[in-house]
């Protein structure tokens, strides 16, 4: 049997009981490039409930023939593969629309009404999930709104599961994430509550677990013994598109640091849980790593922190504006739009270990990689033999937009002469197993059908790591805060970023 029918025959196997999903926000721009694309695709690959219900909800007006319409055009845009006429008329027939206000009571009750009205034609009890796609405000009043009528069950007291999924971003820094936590837990338990981070939906993120511990040859070197320092990159060769009225008020480090990037490492450096199938042991240790990240003070903020904002320059062929040129973005903007940092984990497995973080716009290209720079072997064996400086063992990690790993060995070419050169030994997706990967959505929303929290991040996790950021966001708004520097739009960044790494004589990674 092949890796592709492996997988197919496990797609017809594993799916979560009957679901009824309400998505709020559904007119936006998530629902018809991501959530609606996600639910087609696990349709063509049998995934989804045998009976299962989209209510699409919003304050816009629409019919459910008009919202199929709409989200229809998302599907063939968006799709990473064209869905089968088949698969989307059934999925369709499933598909409605109902308006709702979120802060208006009498709509949930209309919305209670159609729920039931729908679940009733299939003689069976569904379990409810509720998709948060809007801004962080509305959280709050839809959840205490679908509490108020009966949609949210206590947990644990009813046989029907009740989950809400909420959108980033969680709070604006700790103060605001723990005021959103109060608030969500007046009418949730935390159990109910599923953080999306898409990030850990991603291939590349979910294997760093299989990687690290169904294999004997890596969890031995996974320490400060073995390991010499670790990279993360998050870099975008885009501007900030339409998003200038969010990102002008947040910048990089809060964009992607908080979250991402610092649930990337965290997953990259926890301690073995006590088993891959208990998500609170993983998400356990998790959260230890965040904990034990060093909290810098305010002299440690300018000697391991570089800010800056991208202006005009050529990325690949075009010419694009600088940030404070961009549509929406205030003519005397500081916002950051890159960020470096040098982190370090205080505890006994990475103690001493440098981890170096980036993350910026308008960057020479897309990818996201993260890079284990191994110790070097030491070199008195080759000397005499002019093989030059050896070279570290790498293993990388990429995780978009070509998801796979690489391990960087030293071999001898062939030849009389004798020589070291690095080779690289890759591994990918598509050539290992025949099949593309699934977009992140798609795990995530099966995830929450099944009810399995492992890839959501939990409230402990989010405020350690606002906890983590909050001296850097004291600094930068402090009289003498470090500077925002400039780079130009299609390069690595400023130069003070390559200075971060020099001290321990490191260098960023060509990617």
């Amino acid at each position: 049997m092949t890796a592709k029918s492996d997988l197919d025959q496990e797609s017809r196997i594993v799916r979560p009981p009957a679901t009824l999903l309400v998505i709020f926000g559904a007119s936006g721009d998530l629902t018809s490039r991501k959530l609606i694309p996600a639910l087609c695709n696990l349709a063509e690959d049998q995934y989804l409930p045998e009976n299962f219900i989209v209510i699409g909800s919003s304050r816009s007006k629409l019919s459910d023939e008009e919202f199929r319409a709409k989200v229809y055009d998302g599907v063939k845009k968006f799709s990473r593969r064209p869905i089968s006429p088949g698969v989307w008329e059934k999925f369709a027939k499933n598909l409605h629309y109902q308006p709702c206000n979120g802060e208006v009571l009498g709509d949930f009750e209309v919305l209670k009404g159609r729920m039931e009205s729908l679940c009733s034609e299939f003689k069976t009890q569904f379990n409810y999930v509720y998709y948060l796609a809007m801004a962080p405000q509305f959280f709050g009043p839809i959840a205490s709104n679908l509490k108020e009528v009966g949609l949210i069950e206590d947990f644990g007291k009813s046989s029907r599961r009740t989950s809400v999924v909420v959108e980033k971003p969680f709070g604006h820094d700790l103060a605001s994430a723990r005021e959103l936590n109060s608030v969500l837990r007046k009418s949730l338990a935390e159990e109910q509550i599923y953080r999306i981070d898409h990030y850990l939906g991603k291939e590349t993120v979910q294997n760093i677990l299989v990687f690290r511990f169904a294999n004997g040859i890596f969890e031995p070197l996974w320490n400060r013994k073995y390991v010499d320092h670790i990279q993360i990159s998050v870099c975008e060769d885009i501007g900030i598109g339409n998003r200038a009225a969010y990102f002008d008020q947040n910048g990089i480090l809060r964009d992607i640091v908080q979250n991402h990037v610092l649930q990337m490492l965290a997953l990259l450096c926890i301690e073995p849980p006590i088993s891959l199938s208990d998500a609170d042991s993983i998400r356990d240790e998790k959260a230890k790593v965040l904990r034990s990240i060093k909290r810098m003070t305010a002299e440690e903020v300018k000697r391991n922190t570089v800010r800056a904002q991208y202006t005009k320059g050529r990325v690949g062929a075009e010419e694009v504006p600088g940030y404070r040129e961009e549509k929406g973005v205030a003519a005397d903007s500081s916002t950051d739009t890159f960020v470096a940092l040098k982190l370090e984990i205080d505890n006994w497995r990475w103690s001493g270990v440098p981890i170096y973080i980036r993350a910026g716009k308008r960057l020479p290209k897309r990818i996201t990689e993260i890079t284990i720079f191994f110790n070097k072997a030491p070199d008195s064996l080759f000397k005499g033999r002019n093989v030059g400086e050896l070279e570290h063992n790498v293993l990388s990690i990429q995780v978009q937009p070509r998801e796979g790993m690489s391990l960087r060995i030293s071999s001898k070419p062939p030849g009389p002469r004798f020589r070291v050169r690095p080779v690289e030994m890759d591994f990918t997706y598509d050539s290992s197993f025949g099949v593309a990967s699934p977009e992140a959505y798609e795990r995530l929303l099966l995830d929450v059908m099944k009810g399995d929290p492992t890839l959501f991040t939990r409230n402990d996790e989010i405020e350690e790591s606002w906890d983590l950021l909050a001296p850097i966001f004291e600094s930068w708004s402090s009289p003498d805060a470090p500077p925002v520097l400039r780079y130009e739009a299609g390069s690595w960044g400023p130069p003070e970023a390559d200075e971060l790494l020099k001290p321990m004589r490191h260098s960023w990674r060509k990617l």
